[in-house]
């Protein structure tokens, strides 16, 4: 049996098991659209397509427009926004360059990278201005991982916060990041033995900045010039970002002009009134930098009404700063009971990984959740649990258990449970 049969045949066998579906109970319980009718010639079967430079940057099909990114509302201050990935729309686990979410604190600015600088210097022997073709000349490494913002689901934490997937969890995006490796240009640099700290400084007006550990910055932080094959985008940082795996989003500071060695933290604004867990005793956790482990299934979801009984695949992707997911389990019934997801290759180190679950819905009320653990063995928590633990005031890292309820006529709907 070739492996291409053997995979087949392992998909059925999994369909059968979870769904309790043998194959002729398949094709009915998928609805009158399944069922053999006689094949049609279609009216663009008929005539000649577009020509082949139709658009000669690639477009989506005109059928797909609604597949965008999509913001809350403008922000208080001038070109400070965010907007988000459509995850409900994805297949697989990388996230299109037209679809990555945006946030931004001072609009995008529009850099000519035959002028753009990065400057290195502080605690350092040799300090250096970098041209970009300086910076291309040097090896490059391409990594698959994921980038979330650290307030991505934060209207959840006082419950159901938006009626949309794309809305609570569209701060997240899985790219292919090309670029340095930071510890080369640290290592052409020099630094001084009492470096501990670096400070990364953005182009934009905002000049948005953050302290980073000297130990992430010669682990695995990258310099990124490329984004899924090809130059980035002015919204993702172009010409440069920095890039941290793992980390919460706005320490990959985009627009990067700037990195100061210094022996402790700069203490920024965007890391003492800003990005911060505050406590109920009126504390605040500071440098909460690793993103915690997390799921959401993303079909259903309350973006989708399901239109009649049958055969579906709920489907959902898990994530965590920490490294790989290791297991997903899904519960139909609202934490009563869960079964375990399975898990679509690949599944790489801080990136998404997808997960689906086969079910039969027999028409009535329900709620769906996942569940994700990582391969250190950290759960991800309920809500209820990060509230004892953090109260209400904070607006970041919420990775709580997330519940979909689906009514008796097919709607989903934003629960906690």
């Amino acid at each position: 049996m070739s492996r291409e049969t053997k995979s087949e045949a392992g998909r059925r066998g999994f369909l059968r098991k979870g769904a309790g579906l043998g194959s002729a109970m398949l094709g009915a319980a998928l609805g009158t659209n399944a069922r053999a009718e006689p094949l049609q010639v279609a009216p663009w079967s008929k005539t000649p397509g577009e020509p082949a430079l139709w658009h000669p940057y690639g477009q989506p099909s005109i059928f797909e427009k609604d597949v965008v990114r999509r913001s809350r509302g403008a922000a208080a201050m001038p070109g400070a926004n965010s907007s988000m990935t459509p995850l409900q729309n994805l297949y697989g686990i990388i996230t299109p360059s037209g679809l990555v979410f945006e946030r931004h604190h001072a609009g995008i600015p529009q850099i000519d990278p035959q002028q753009h600088r990065l400057a290195v210097h502080g605690l350092v022997a040799r300090p250096t201005i970098f041209t970009m073709d300086d910076l291309v000349r040097l090896p490059s490494v391409s990594r698959i991982h994921f980038l979330e913002c650290s307030g991505n689901t934060g209207r959840e934490w006082k419950g159901p916060g938006t009626a949309s997937l794309q809305l609570s969890h569209g701060l997240l995006s899985c790219c292919e990041w090309t670029g340095v490796p930071l510890a080369t240009v640290l290592e052409e640099v020099g630094i001084q033995p009492e470096g501990a700290w670096i400070l990364a400084e953005g182009a934009d007006s905002a000049a948005m900045s953050r302290s980073i550990p000297l130990s992430k910055a010669l682990d695995d932080a990258l310099l990124v010039y490329a984004q899924n094959g090809e130059r980035l985008r002015p919204e993702h940082g172009y010409p440069l970002r920095l890039f941290l795996p793992g980390f919460e989003g706005n320490m990959s500071v985009k627009w990067l002009r700037r990195l100061k060695i210094g022996s402790a933290p700069f203490m920024t604004r965007e890391e003492t009134s800003k990005y911060t867990d505050s406590l109920p005793d009126g504390t605040a956790r500071q440098f909460t930098f690793l993103m915690e482990t997390k799921s959401v299934i993303t079909f259903p979801a309350p973006d989708f009404r399901l239109k009649e009984k049958g055969f579906y695949e709920i489907s959902g992707l898990a994530w965590t700063g920490r490294g790989r997911i290791k297991r997903v389990d899904v519960s139909i019934d609202g934490g009563r009971s869960w079964s375990v997801a399975q898990l679509q290759e690949p599944v790489l180190d801080r990136a998404l990984t997808r997960f689906c679950l086969p079910w039969h819905w027999d028409g009535a009320a329900t709620v769906l959740q996942s569940r994700a653990i990582d391969e250190t063995g950290f759960v991800q928590p309920q809500a209820r649990q990060l509230v004892d633990a953090r109260g209400f005031e904070s607006n970041y890292h919420f990775n709580a258990i997330q519940s979909w309820k689906v009514a008796t006529d097919g709607v989903v709907t934003n629960v906690q449970v």
